[in-house]
This record gives C-alpha cells, sequence and structure tokens, in this order.
C-alpha cells in the first residue's frame, strides 16, 4: 500500500513537471559575430514589455528559445551587448506555434534579420515593403511642404495637401484591403489595430466580420472584436 501511495505520488510530479514545462514554440537561431551577450525575448503586456526568455550568448554566437504561444503574436528579440553603446539593439517579429529561425549580423542586428518558419511574419512582411513607399511619398511631400513655406511659394501649399491626402487615403485602403484579403491570418487583426484604428468605422467592421473563427478567437481578433464594438458605441 505504503509503495502503491509513493508510486502515485511520483507519477503526480512528473506528470505536473510535464505539464508545466509545455511548450509549443521553438525559436532558434544566429547572430553572426555576437560572442557575448544577452538575448531577452518578450512581449508587450498592458504597458510595458514583459519578459518571456533569457538567454546567454558565450562563445557560441547561436541561441534556442522553447516557450508556450497561446496565440500568434507580436514578439520582440532584445539583445543587451554588453559594452557596446549599439542603438540597433531589438527586433520585432510576428510569431506563431511551431518552429521559427532568426538569423541576423551583430552590426545590423535588425536590419539584416532574416526570419522563417512563421506565415504571419512572412505577410507582415511582405505589408511593411508595400506601406513603406506610402510613408517615403509622405515623407517627400512634407519635405515640399517645408521647403514652399521657407520660400513664401503659399500658392504651392494647396496642391502639395491634395498630394499627401491622396497618398495617404492609398495607404489606408491598401492596409484595409491587405487585412481584409488576409483573414485567415492572425496579421489580419493586428495591422487593423495597429496601422488604421483611427479609419472609418465601417471598413474596421468590415475587417471584423470578414475574419475567420480561428482567427477571431485570437489575441488580436478578441481586441479588434472588442475595440470595434467599443466604437460603436461613441
Amino acid at each position: 500500500m505504503k509503495n502503491s501511495i509513493v508510486a502515485l505520488i511520483s507519477l503526480f510530479i512528473i506528470t505536473s513537471c510535464s505539464k508545466k514545462e509545455e511548450t509549443n514554440l521553438q525559436i532558434t537561431g544566429n547572430i553572426k559575430g555576437l560572442q557575448k551577450g544577452t538575448l531577452y525575448l518578450k512581449k508587450m503586456g498592458d504597458s510595458t514589455y514583459i519578459t518571456l526568455d533569457s538567454m546567454k550568448i558565450d562563445g557560441k554566437s547561436g541561441f534556442e528559445s522553447n516557450i508556450n504561444l497561446k496565440s500568434p503574436e507580436m514578439l520582440y528579440l532584445f539583445l543587451n551587448r554588453g559594452t557596446s553603446k549599439s542603438e540597433d539593439n531589438s527586433l520585432m517579429f510576428f510569431a506563431e506555434p511551431g518552429k521559427i529561425n532568426i538569423d541576423t549580423d551583430l552590426e545590423l542586428f535588425y536590419t539584416k534579420a532574416k526570419i522563417t518558419g512563421s506565415k504571419n511574419n512572412e505577410l507582415y512582411e511582405s505589408y511593411k515593403k508595400i506601406n513603406a513607399r506610402f510613408s517615403e511619398q509622405q515623407l517627400d511631400l512634407t519635405v515640399e511642404k517645408i521647403n514652399a513655406i521657407k520660400n513664401n511659394h503659399s500658392d504651392l501649399l494647396a496642391g502639395i495637401e491634395t498630394k499627401s491626402n491622396a497618398v495617404l487615403k492609398r495607404k489606408y485602403l491598401y492596409a484595409i484591403n491587405f487585412a481584409f484579403t488576409n483573414n485567415d491570418y492572425e496579421v489580419a487583426p493586428y495591422i487593423a489595430l495597429s496601422e488604421i484604428n483611427d479609419a472609418t468605422i465601417k471598413y474596421l467592421d468590415t475587417i471584423q466580420k470578414a475574419m475567420t473563427p480561428k482567427v477571431a478567437k485570437s489575441k488580436y481578433g478578441v481586441m479588434l472584436t472588442k475595440y470595434v464594438a467599443d466604437r460603436k458605441k461613441l
């Protein structure tokens, strides 16, 4: 009887430990040129970053992290270089359960990062490439506006403003269409919340209603549904 109780207790402990250590996302990677430092894997909480894991680098530039991700979401990889004062110490990526690999460079930690294994991140990267063009056009028009004011060419301001509004409209329409087209991925509600949250409610409502059941139950899907409902109340 005593042996049976001991066996049951041991089984309970083993089962509890296995549940505690259960993970569904493996992140591996390599940072070329890094010999010493600490990597922190974080996610955004209500008002600050929450650390999910930390990895010490000492001699080998490879790293690995295994975590349990309840829902696909944007994660952040921060690098503490120790003595380096570089500002290029963080990169964001859209994580999802499975296996993700991150290869990058110590000198260009963010700009040279190559991330594979996440369809949501792949879609987000393609979105950013097009969106960057709109941002560049807006920047160019801002420079034109400043020069027009500086040189007292007030007659040019109305035309510049019209162009700027047109670019902004195209930027919003692209984001709306992208989110609607990719309604089966969690990146859709994320873009709606982070890029066009001040868009006309009918557009956000269209994106929210187009989400598949899987996406609607995700972290950003639930957030978008609540956000649209709150906007409608106002």
